[in-house]
């Protein structure tokens, strides 16, 4: 069986193959501008304490993470929306390794700037059995220094490939999260985080299974 990180570059080799030319310098050109940022340098990371959030599901209950905690440790993971298809290979992974992450006595939440509106299409496109939270406007992203403005060529070129991320989010930010995993321990610390500039790049279950 392929891991999330061989999915993940094969869909990346073929879209590239797809959109040739500016349409891979555009999208090449906003990795390498965020990297000159050093926002992983602000991000929160392994050894920190994670802020305790409440946030709404899909079905407007409101999950809190300290009570989440109580029951064992979590895997939160952030993903930018439904329309991302290496979020939505990353989600599928994750829901495959779902019972090997219950099996370690943790629990797995994925976060999203998406409307509950769209969490919910998401969550039901990819037969996910764990919880999926809306951030409004990115804030817990931004609070943990995870939150970028995206160029303006790549929101035109975004447009053009019908992403509307006015209607994902219902802001006019554009404003995204990068790629970023943690577990959070009972205690409330940090002991493993994935951060990438690159949205191509997730943590794969394999790493996140071992490090639980």
């Amino acid at each position: 069986m392929t891991t999330l990180t061989e999915q993940l570059k094969e869909f990346a080799d073929n879209s590239a193959k797809r959109h040739p030319g500016a349409a891979q310098d555009i999208m090449k050109n906003a990795i390498s501008v965020l990297e000159a940022t050093n926002i992983l340098e602000n991000a929160i990371k392994t050894g920190d304490s994670f802020p305790d959030f409440t946030l709404p599901n899909a079905k407007g209950e409101y999950i809190t993470l300290s009570n989440l905690l109580k029951e064992g440790k979590v895997v939160l993971t952030f993903y930018r929306g439904g329309w991302c298809p290496y979020c939505n290979i990353a989600l599928k992974a994750l829901q495959n390794a779902l019972p090997e992450i219950k099996e370690k006595g943790a629990s797995l939440v994925a976060i999203t700037p998406e409307k509950p509106d769209n969490t919910l299409s998401t969550q039901d496109k990819n037969e996910l059995d764990f919880e999926v939270l809306t951030s409004k406007n990115n804030e817990l992203a931004r609070s943990l220094g995870l939150v970028y403005k995206l160029p303006e060529a790549l929101v035109s070129l975004y447009t053009k490939f019908g992403i509307d991320l006015i209607e994902s989010q219902g802001n006019s930010a554009n404003e995204l999260p990068i790629a970023a995993t943690y577990i959070i321990e009972q205690n409330g610390k940090v002991s493993y985080h994935f951060l990438a500039e690159d949205y191509k790049l997730r943590a794969d279950p394999l790493a996140i299974i071992a490090a639980l």
